[in-house]
């Protein structure tokens, strides 16, 4: 799918198919065109070009019933500025056959004590977890959630993950968008890396970190050891070095082999097994490195659900 804003190309060439079931989170810099890939496929922007599918239909078609199925969180807006907020999930949730309890829905984002105060009083973080319940008061089969836990303490965001944890446990299907790395690679089935309106990777978070790009063994002990020894026992695509003053890094695939290796290695010296490291590249690394020449520019996308 694309969507361009005159010279502008906001989403070029996108293209998504999200598993029922499944929760996809889609990373991108800011700009980069997540929420306009999001809002196309809500329905709310038409494509330029291209095809969007949810629940087997184009969303700009949707019935009532078929509207129904699907919860939408935007990123800016969508209530009221005087409604108060549990009036308003209680109101929202009487549309639906069968809504979530608005007791527990409450419950569960802590907005009870809020009962009384209008939106627009609300906190940052108290303003986001009533727009994620109207979002989600009608049990959707879909749900759109623009960047859920923006700014949110970390209390709150954890109540936030914990909801949405039980709404993939129940079999909604979700598409997240959100610049929180932790956040992704907790709760994500697949990722979706977006960069200037196309995407530049996806995949499972463990199979985007998985390339050994990045992957080092980290030991302490005596500075200036001899490591011509440990460097002919590793295989060649390893290199071994003094990164600082008694600090020695393997760099290279982690792999049962390498690690035999580098702590016998150890051992013969009498070196502390707690000093030694293993460390994989992270979802932040694999995200800076997929998107360190963006320019900034809206994009946006097609796909289907």
């Amino acid at each position: 799918m694309r969507k361009h804003y005159g010279h502008t190309h906001a989403v070029e060439e996108v293209s998504l198919s999200i598993p029922r079931g499944s929760l996809t989170t889609v990373l991108g810099p800011n700009g980069a065109g997540k929420t306009t890939t999001l809002e196309m496929l809500e329905g709310f922007r038409d494509p330029d070009a291209g095809t969007v599918r949810v629940l087997g239909v184009d969303p700009r078609a949707f019935t009532s019933e078929q509207r129904a199925r699907v919860g939408v969180m935007l990123q800016t807006g969508g209530v009221w500025s005087m409604a108060r907020p549990v009036e308003t999930i209680a109101h929202l949730a009487s549309f639906y056959r069968r809504p979530w309890d608005v007791d527990d829905l409450v419950g569960r984002l802590e907005l009870g004590s809020t009962a009384r105060t209008p939106y627009r009083r609300l906190s940052g973080g108290e303003q986001q977890r009533t727009k994620l319940a109207c979002a989600v008061v009608g049990r959707p089969d879909v749900a759109f959630l623009d960047e859920p836990t923006a700014g949110l303490d970390p209390h709150s965001r954890r109540a936030v993950w914990a909801l949405i944890e039980q709404m993939r446990a129940d079999g909604t299907t979700i598409l997240l968008s959100t610049h929180l790395m932790d956040e992704a690679e907790r709760l994500s089935d697949h990722i979706v890396i977006i960069n200037k309106g196309r995407v530049e990777a996806e995949g499972s978070p463990e199979a985007l970190m998985s390339s050994t790009d990045g992957d080092e063994i980290t030991f302490a002990g005596p500075s200036g050891l001899d490591l011509s020894e440990l460097s002919a026992a590793l295989a060649t695509e390893y290199s071994v070095s003094e990164s600082g003053r008694g600090k020695y890094v393997v760099a290279g695939p982690l792999t049962p082999q390498a690690a035999a290796t580098v702590t016998a290695w150890c051992a013969q010296r009498s070196i502390s097994p707690t000093t030694l490291a293993f460390r994989r590249r992270s979802l932040e690394e694999v995200f800076l490195a997929m998107t360190a020449q963006t320019e900034g520019s809206e994009t946006a996308t097609g796909g289907s659900l």
